[in-house]
Order: structure tokens, then C-alpha cells, then sequence
């Protein structure tokens, strides 16, 4: 059996599955917070014995899911055929577009012919982009279970430009808590210098 083949075939419903799996376990308090506590042996030395405060630790965090996350990109996507297929549908777009502007019927039957293998092309691209969430899921869902681990047991506040202080248990935005709101801000910052530096296009 061809294993290679049929995750190229059936990458996108196994990330999904796996990403619905990962929501369900996040509604188990057991399942989650058994996570949680077995992270704690790997991580609390951060909040027990070096005093890392919270905010900080959070910063770490997800500067360690934006660095492992770009390299697991790196190395599962191939950009150099992303980026030539990108250009290529935009190419294909502005041709069309230009055909169907001045009624070229002859051009249009010609580009609808061609229209069938640019979008074969793109669903592949789509499905390529989706193979490294499986991955990067098995590895951050762990790191989130132990933050709502900790969050549980302690009192933490932070202060953010225009949102003020904030206990990171507190909605910052909407019902966002404080502390997703931060861990979004640092992530995708750090993620872009990350990505910058390891010289990998975005998604």
C-alpha cells in the first residue's frame, strides 16, 4: 500500500478529522486537563524555579510554535512550486479577463480549455498547504492545554498598549480571554520574523 499516495489524496479530510479530534478533546475536561498535567513536568520549572512571569512565558511559548511551525512549513511545502503556480493563475486571470473585455470568443474557448488544469493545479496547491496542520497540531494543541492548565491555578495580570490591564483570565476583546489575545499578537509577530529568517513565503 502506497502510504505517500493516499496522504496526498486524503490529506485535507485526515487534517480536518484530526482538527475535529483536537476540538473534542479541548470539551473533555479529563482528557484536557491530563494533558495539561503532564506538560506541567516539562514546563513548570519556567513558573516554579526560574519565576518566569506569565506574559513572558507566553511570549517564549509562542515564539517555540511560530519556529517549529515555519520549519515544519519549510520542510513539508515546496514554495518554489507554490509561488510558480500562483503566477501562473494569475497569468490565467488577467488572460480571461482581458478575453471576456473584448469578446474574443475564440480566446475564451481556448483559456476554458486550459481553465480545468490551472484549478486542478490550485486544489493541489490548497491540499499541499494543508498537509503541515496535522503535523503542527500534534505539537501546539499540548502547549494550549498546559496554559489553561497553569491559567487555572494562578492569578496573572498583564497591561497591553490601548487595551490597558488586564487579568489574563479576562475577556480583552469580545469574549476573547486576555491571554489568547496576547499569545495571537506575539505569535504572529514572531512568526513573521521567524518565516523572514528561515526565508519561506507566506500562506
Amino acid at each position: 500500500m502506497n502510504f505517500q499516495k493516499l496522504w496526498d489524496e486524503y490529506s485535507i479530510w485526515i487534517t480536518f478529522g484530526f482538527m475535529f479530534l483536537m476540538m473534542w478533546a479541548y470539551t473533555v475536561p479529563w482528557l484536557r486537563e491530563g494533558v495539561g498535567h503532564g506538560m506541567d513536568s516539562l514546563f513548570s520549572p519556567f513558573v516554579t524555579e526560574f519565576k518566569i512571569p506569565f506574559y513572558i512565558l507566553i511570549v517564549i511559548l509562542s515564539a517555540l510554535t511560530g519556529l517549529y511551525s515555519s520549519i515544519v512549513q519549510k520542510y513539508t511545502i515546496d514554495y518554489e512550486k507554490m509561488t510558480e503556480s500562483q503566477e501562473r493563475m494569475k497569468e490565467f486571470q488577467t488572460e480571461y479577463r482581458e478575453a471576456q473585455l473584448s469578446q474574443d470568443e475564440k480566446k475564451i474557448k481556448k483559456l476554458e480549455a486550459k481553465k480545468d488544469r490551472v484549478m486542478k493545479e490550485q486544489l493541489e496547491l490548497s491540499q499541499q498547504q494543508f498537509k503541515p496542520m496535522a503535523y503542527i497540531l500534534v505539537l501546539t494543541v499540548p502547549i494550549f492545554f498546559w496554559l489553561l492548565y497553569r491559567l487555572a491555578q494562578i492569578q496573572s495580570t498583564i497591561t497591553m498598549p490601548y487595551f490597558g490591564t488586564h487579568n489574563l483570565h479576562d475577556a480583552a476583546i469580545w469574549i476573547i480571554p486576555a491571554w489568547i489575545f496576547w499569545y495571537m499578537i506575539c505569535s504572529i509577530t514572531l512568526s513573521q520574523v521567524i518565516r523572514k529568517s528561515l526565508n519561506i513565503g507566506g500562506l
